[in-house]
């Protein structure tokens, strides 16, 4: 048996060590710098305030010429225009001009370039044509959009407009962009995404992952093996005399469990296996119609939302049981709730007891066990900073949170101001969150809330796992070269 974990911890450390370095060395970098991503703020910071006169035409005209049912409408703007941008099924979208009343039927270099714009005030902007996929844009999120409209600006900076809706979809800083190559895009095996080995991308990070995780495991196992407590006759406690060996298995002693951890949490990033899927159902909401949007003129709803001290950028239209509502946002993500009929009443939010019933209606076939209004981050809803992985979800407080006893333990975390479900979780989801973000980005909420602590902490033991995974890529470089030695002088004999 140790002599199988012997050969299993030195061969996969010889073909392994060196992606494991550059997976600590690029995640400490993910730390300050992410993947580029255009967060609901970032958006709704480059959106004029939407007048009342903006939208003569009113938003049952998406619906006219969707042609099938809508999921989702917004009353926004694009390079200072206001438009309606509708979600349709399949990842398909509609824009609007809501002055006009007509469809955006195509986005050329001219529009893509007015969309950019307001991104990039003050600079001079360049078109650099279309594209399906490149290095900042490996995200299904943006399937709908392809292809996409590049534009860059004069800083540095890249704007990627759909072309489906017109829309700027995501942005990247110069700061994104330089630093995101040893970042993100080495973190993640991103060369192996886009052209022909994408299809292999997926399943390199896997099994590459639980290759590492055995790695790790048997390092461990090797090094308790060979230490001695009591020293060996050198009178040291390792038996290597090499200084890289020593200090591999002195690294390996106190960093391996890191390195151990981390690998396997960065495999269960993955889902593998769909390990974490529940099969729950859909929940039951309430579909958006055409006839609801006639309750209200969005001039008036301006105008009665401008009274109330909101200066809006964006409205959402949100049906919640039964009935429609308008999510009306500023430029600094503020929001306000407007009942959308005929007395189109302002409020600050649901009241709790029509939210409660709203989220029972959800899951109709369940039990509703626990209901509170959470009015601080916890273990499960928690905020990271934009560039995180999770940066871009919106987690506002206070939040209403439903348990109930489905089989697969649904909770759900409602937003009083808008309605809106921010997150869903069940026990699958509960379980990677732990197996995922407690061991991999050490979401401790303790940690979190102790910064500078947190990067001391994680900077170190990166470190740690990074000179690890250095002197063993350095051990196994030496082994292969004594061997190449050895074959070569019994050829030459």
């Amino acid at each position: 048996m140790k002599r199988w974990v012997y050969l299993a911890h030195r061969w996969l450390g010889i073909a392994l060590c060196w992606l494991m370095a550059l997976w600590f060395l690029s995640g400490v970098v993910m730390m300050y710098v992410g993947y580029p991503k255009l967060t609901p703020g970032e958006r709704l910071r480059t959106l004029p305030a939407l007048a009342a006169d903006c939208c003569p035409v009113p938003p049952e005209r998406a619906f006219e010429l969707a042609g099938a049912g809508i999921q989702s409408l917004r009353l926004t703007s694009i390079g200072e225009r206001a438009v309606y941008v509708a979600t349709l099924p399949g990842q398909r979208y509609l824009t609007v001009d809501a002055g006009s009343g007509e469809a955006l039927e195509r986005v050329d270099a001219a529009q893509a370039l007015r969309s950019a714009a307001p991104f990039a005030p003050g600079r001079a902007l360049a078109y650099e044509g279309t594209l399906a996929e490149d290095a900042w844009t490996h995200s299904k999120a943006l399937a709908g959009h392809r292809p996409l409209h590049r534009v860059a600006d004069d800083a540095g900076g890249l704007y990627y407009v759909s072309s489906a809706s017109g829309e700027v979809v995501r942005d990247v800083s110069p700061v994104e962009r330089s630093w995101g190559w040893i970042g993100a895009w080495l973190h993640w095996v991103y060369p192996l995404r886009g052209g022909s080995v994408d299809f292999a991308w997926s399943d390199f990070v896997i099994y590459s992952s639980l290759a590492g995780s055995l790695l790790a495991l048997c390092g461990i196992l090797v090094g308790i093996w060979r230490w001695r407590r009591a020293g060996y006759a050198s009178g040291r406690h390792t038996p290597y005399r090499s200084a890289m060996m020593r200090w591999h298995h002195y690294l390996g002693l106190v960093g391996g469990v890191f390195a151990l951890t981390w690998v396997l949490s960065g495999l269960f990033s993955m889902n593998p296996w769909r390990l974490f899927d529940s099969g729950a159902p859909a929940l039951q909401q309430s579909p958006l119609r055409a006839e609801d949007l006639a309750g209200l003129a969005p001039a008036t709803a301006l105008r009665r939302l401008d009274a109330a001290g909101q200066r809006s950028v964006e409205l959402l239209w949100q049906p919640l049981a039964g009935r429609l509502y308008a999510v009306a946002c500023d430029a600094q993500g503020g929001q306000r709730l407007i009942d959308w009929r005929a007395d189109g009443t302002v409020s600050s939010g649901h009241a709790l007891p029509h939210l409660a019933e709203a989220g029972r209606a959800m899951l109709p076939g369940a039990r509703l066990v626990d209901e509170s209004l959470q009015a601080e981050y916890d273990w499960h809803y928690y905020a990271r900073a934009e560039h995180t992985m999770g940066g871009h979800l919106e987690r506002p407080l206070p939040v209403l949170r439903l348990r109930f006893d489905d089989p697969a333990g649904t909770w759900l975390y409602l937003d009083p101001a808008s309605g809106r479900v921010v997150q869903r979780l069940d026990a699958h989801r509960r379980a990677q969150r732990i197996l995922f973000a407690f061991l991999h980005s050490w979401d401790w909420r303790f940690l979190l809330d102790k910064r500078p602590l947190w990067d001391v902490l994680l900077v170190a033991a990166s470190l740690l796992g990074f000179l690890l995974s250095v002197s063993g890529a350095v051990i196994g470089w030496r082994r292969l070269n004594r061997r190449r030695g050895k074959h070569g002088d019994l050829l030459r004999n």
